[in-house]
């Protein structure tokens, strides 16, 4: 098969890429190195990638249709996968124009393009931010999900709804699956895991947002490639409706469907924090601080959904993935140093 993926250089679309690559598969990844954090690392992650013979890489911005245009024209690639986007809750206080860009209108760009070059399956990266401050966990993918409290959780929201239409308009089976707190080796420097070891190891103090009273559902990044392996030959249709209304969210109207990924065990925040000072040996200093704005006390997956479809449901342990992510970051860091 021959996959097209964006955000290559990002996290999760790294891994990703790398696992199709090691199965055999051809990849096209398409990404355009924004300096959000450190450039290095995703450079790192392509010259990774670039190892295999079958990758090849194009480096362009979402909002750029006809660079889009013309890559996914030469790909002809049988899935799309679209992982880019512009990340972060926090950030989006900040900088909330580049989310618009980014997450709206690129995502539109990559639903025509997709259209126009007749690809058999569309693949869209969305949030469990998408659910706010749910009181009733945990989230199913039927709960309503229209009071975003930050504009990245928005521009998500929007995107699944741009894509439902889409769907509907031009028969394109569509997934959307919605991420809950990934982690791992190669992860970004503005999560939670990546700033408390590298504060650690610096002898700094982490800050505990929310006084350490929030919880989140974790997924290791291994976790959530097999799930999107395993969904990636399930493009919606009649054929493969769940015969669960509690759980089913196969459109009626389209061939679209959500789908949470994400084990529905849920860590509170100070257990994560022991977690990360067994793996180092060593205490963090710890600095209270109350919630921010944007932040959610909870997330909590129902993987009802994904394992109806799959038989798959993501279970790495939160002491195995923390391990894996230290072992990464004290090979990398020096690497990675200005």
């Amino acid at each position: 098969m021959h996959y097209f993926i964006t955000g290559t250089a990002g996290f999760i679309g790294f891994h990703l890429a790398r696992r199709l690559l090691q199965d055999g598969h051809r990849v096209t990844g398409f990404d355009g190195l924004t300096p959000y954090y450190n450039v290095k690392l995703k450079q790192m992650r392509h010259a990774a990638l670039a190892q295999f013979p079958a990758f090849k890489p194009v480096i362009a911005m979402l909002e750029d249709q006809k660079a889009l245009e013309d890559a996914v024209g030469q790909a002809k690639p049988d899935i799309l996968i679209h992982l880019a986007a512009q990340a972060g809750v926090r950030y989006s206080l900040e900088n909330p124009r580049a989310y618009l860009s980014s997450n709206v209108e690129g995502s539109w760009n990559i639903m025509e393009t997709a259209e126009r070059h007749n690809v058999q399956h569309l693949m869209l990266a969305s949030t469990s931010s998408i659910y706010g401050a749910n009181p009733s966990v945990p989230f199913h993918e039927t709960d309503r999900a229209d009071e975003p409290l930050t504009v990245y959780a928005a521009t998500k929201k929007s995107m699944e709804l741009m894509a439902h239409s889409h769907a509907h308009l031009y028969k394109l089976p569509t997934t959307a699956f919605r991420f809950f707190t990934v982690y791992g080796p190669w992860g970004r420097p503005d999560m939670a895991l990546f700033k408390f070891v590298k504060s650690m190891l610096e002898n700094q103090p982490i800050e505990i947002y929310g006084e350490g009273k929030m919880s989140r559902d974790f997924t290791y990044i291994d976790d959530l490639v097999e799930s999107i392996v395993r969904l990636s030959s399930i493009m919606p249709s009649e054929e493969n409706r769940i015969a669960d209304d509690k759980v089913e969210t196969l459109s009626r109207q389209a061939p679209f469907r959500v789908v949470n990924i994400g084990g529905g065990q849920p860590v509170s925040l100070m257990d994560f924090v022991e977690t990360v000072e067994k793996a180092l040996g060593q205490p963090a200093q710890r600095k209270m601080l109350p919630m921010q704005k944007g932040d959610v006390p909870r997330t909590f997956a129902s993987p009802d959904l994904l394992v109806a479809l799959t038989g798959y449901k993501p279970d790495t342990k939160l002491e195995t993935g923390v391990r894996a992510f230290v072992e990464w970051y004290l090979e990398a860091r020096r690497e990675l140093e200005p």
